[in-house]
């Protein structure tokens, strides 16, 4: 396919490079310099231009903008009948980019994560999937949302992913400052985990890590007990209700 991207950030440029060796043709936009120069640099298939050359050029549009830049920038380009538009927007729903894309149509929101670009990432989608799942769905999971209204929700749910890696950062700080080499502490725990989660539904896991007095038992007994899942609850609560 030609694809063009609008905003090439950290996340669009992850994107671009998980889709890189798939023999399409991928043109960046200038914004995000730094980000658009390694990827032309890295792969053959990419090559720079402006916004307009950018969606003069390409079949499918994926805007990686954020909101307030895209709510100023999109009305005044030319976008044409029969180009598909995939927004990574998370703030910005598919009613108000049809409206800013038109003629063009606006197919999805597509909320990926860094991972894709080797593959192995869950992708949040809320609109059409089957343009997703023909570019990405063979290395990456999707999940397709029912309705858009629940978007709040997921995007709220998220969210647990960065306290997640900050109590793996913490507890490899302990080992550390306990004499354990960090790195092959970080190793560890990131193989525990990934591994772990892999293999089993978290209800499962959770009880075969309910050994009676075990250290799992124990420090999971102390963290509730010290209000975890209140403040999680509460957390999750309050970003969805103020996405």
């Amino acid at each position: 396919m030609r694809i063009g991207i609008l905003g090439t950030g950290t996340i669009a440029s992850a994107v671009v490079r998980g889709i890189a060796g798939d023999g399409h043709a991928i043109i960046v936009s200038e914004r995000g310099a730094a980000h658009a120069a390694a990827l032309a640099r890295d792969f053959a298939c990419v090559r720079i231009a402006p916004n307009q050359a950018v969606l003069d050029a390409s079949e499918v549009v994926i805007v990686g903008l954020v909101g307030a830049t895209a709510a100023a920038l999109l009305p005044g380009l030319r976008f044409r009948p029969g180009q598909r538009v995939i927004s990574l927007m998370a703030g910005v729903g598919l009613g108000q980019l049809a409206g800013w894309v038109a003629p063009a149509r606006a197919e999805a929101v597509m909320l990926p994560y860094p991972a894709i670009a080797r593959g192995g990432s869950p992708i949040l989608v809320c609109g059409a999937t089957e343009l997703i799942e023909t570019l990405f769905g063979a290395r990456n999971r999707i999940h397709a949302l029912a309705s858009e209204a629940e978007l709040p929700l997921w995007l709220s749910a998220q969210a647990v992913l960065s306290p997640v890696a900050l109590m793996l950062a913490e507890t490899t700080r302990w080992l550390a400052g306990r004499g354990a080499d960090p790195v092959a502490a970080e190793a560890f725990l990131g193989d525990l985990v990934r591994s772990s989660l892999a293999a089993d539904r978290l209800d499962d896991l959770l009880a075969a890590l309910d050994t009676e007095g075990g250290y799992n038992q124990r420090l999971r007994q102390h963290m509730m007990q010290a209000g975890l899942p209140a403040a999680l609850a509460e957390g999750l609560t309050r970003l969805s209700q103020d996405p």
